[in-house]
């Protein structure tokens, strides 16, 4: 076996050929290295992690990277840890009536978007930038309202994984306030379920 194989043997997530760009393996393994850190410390002084942090990271591309896919699969499992357990210490510090007020914040600025008009839930860009496609964007958005309002089934992942089809500038939503809704949906739904 060769020092190649026996490195790639012995990481957490497969790796793409050496010619296709993965997740640079280096600031992943830190990443996970600092929130496992974290997670099993009892130093209340610790560099904390949450969940918030742990779904807005990014790693740069490497070829023979890790894989895409295993590592944000891995990422969504770390959030929802990090997320209930942010929960549970909310309610063992301050109760579960702080923690019910907090969602209900948090829900109650998500559902009077959710409630605006197809076609107006979001901001459209000024210029002819990318955007995303209205149609989509909205079709989440009313299955959003189902699951916040009528407990239809809908999972986190979905959310996670959304994808829309790009348009130009006014014809669609704007990508960034887009994204950040649906950042705080995760949050929600994370703390949730």
């Amino acid at each position: 076996m060769t020092v190649d194989e026996q490195q790639r043997a012995a990481t957490p997530f497969a790796r793409v050929d050496g010619n296709e760009y993965g997740y640079n393996p280096k600031q992943v393994d830190d990443f996970l290295r600092r929130a496992r850190a974290y997670y099993t410390s009892a130093d209340k002084n610790a560099a904390a992690v949450t969940s918030h942090e742990v779904r807005s990271t990014s790693f740069d591309p490497a070829k023979g990277g890790y894989d895409a896919q295993a590592v944000d699969a891995a990422l969504d499992r770390l959030e929802d840890v990090f997320a209930q357990r942010e929960r549970d210490e909310l309610i063992a510090s301050k109760g579960e009536e702080a923690w019910l007020a907090q969602i209900g914040r948090i829900s109650a600025v998500l559902r009077a978007r959710l409630h605006r008009p197809d076609g107006q839930r979001f901001r459209r860009p000024k210029r002819r930038v990318r955007s995303y496609s209205t149609a989509d964007v909205d079709r989440l958005c009313n299955e959003l309202l189902g699951y916040f309002e009528n407990d239809k089934p809908l999972s986190v992942d979905v959310v996670r994984r959304a994808v829309f089809q790009p348009a130009k500038g006014a014809a669609g939503y704007e990508e960034t306030q887009v994204d950040a809704f649906l950042d705080r949906v995760v949050e929600l739904m994370a703390a949730i379920d």
